[in-house]
């Protein structure tokens, strides 16, 4: 059993983490973190008080991470005073706070993705998959669309799709299309063309139980680890 923190705790995402993580017999939610400007940080969730000082971390085995590059940047270095494993689902770093967190996984045991569903994870296998096999021979574009409140465009998933498929056919991805429109969850295709057929490989995310779930797989992952970096496709034993 772990002891966990959930930041952003109020967000849409850290709401829905909390509240499946209270329901899982594999963990005890020890602490909530929310920043000190949201309105409702003084609010308790099923009677656990929320806080917005990092030294509540103190005594949890993994934090849960879907917030803003800079909170999750203050968060992880609190997480290696405290010797807490991270769970990281925030995108849009820099790379400047990439290499942080590359560097804090010597410390500290980190998940870090830019989606944790286990069916966009599937994607992006298919994706190598695909790739490696039309090369050159065909060319790549992948469209993407989410929420209008969602702040980085291209998303994280999109990138991570388009370095995988470069990576893997040897050639550019053409081009990436990032829509924001209404409360979409989120949608990713990617096409493979040549002048003889069309090949799309396509992900629709119905709601984000998917990604709340599949940060909870990678929390579990992470217990008894005491450092190192890791994804998805590590903890799916897709690699």
């Amino acid at each position: 059993m772990q002891n966990l923190s959930v930041s952003g705790c109020h967000g849409r995402m850290g709401t829905r983490i909390t509240q499946l993580a209270l329901e899982d017999s594999n963990f005890i939610v020890k602490t909530l973190l929310e920043h000190s400007e949201h309105p409702k940080v003084k609010e308790p969730i099923s009677g656990i008080s929320v806080s917005s000082d990092t030294t509540a971390l103190m005594g949890c085995d993994v934090n849960i991470e879907f917030t803003l590059p800079e909170g999750t940047l203050k968060n992880l270095e609190a997480c290696i005073e405290n010797n807490v494993n991270m769970v990281i689902g925030t995108t849009g770093f820099t790379q400047e706070g990439i290499e942080k967190i590359k560097k804090a996984s010597e410390k500290i045991a980190i998940v870090f993705a830019s989606n944790m569903s286990v069916g966009v994870n599937l994607l992006f296998k298919l994706t190598q998959t695909a790739a490696a096999k039309t090369g050159e021979n065909y060319s790549i574009n992948i469209s993407e669309t989410h929420h209008v409140h969602k702040k980085d465009a291209p998303s994280g998933t999109a990138k991570t799709i388009a370095e995988l498929a470069e990576e893997s056919s040897k050639t550019k991805v053409k081009n990436i299309e990032s829509l924001r429109e209404g409360e979409v969850i989120g949608d990713h295709t990617i096409t493979f063309e040549s002048g003889e057929d069309i090949i799309t490989i396509t992900h629709h995310a119905k709601n984000r139980d998917i990604f709340a779930k599949g940060s909870l797989v990678a929390a579990k992952f992470l217990e008894n680890k005491t450092s190192g970096l890791y994804n998805m496709q590590d903890v799916l034993g897709l690699t």
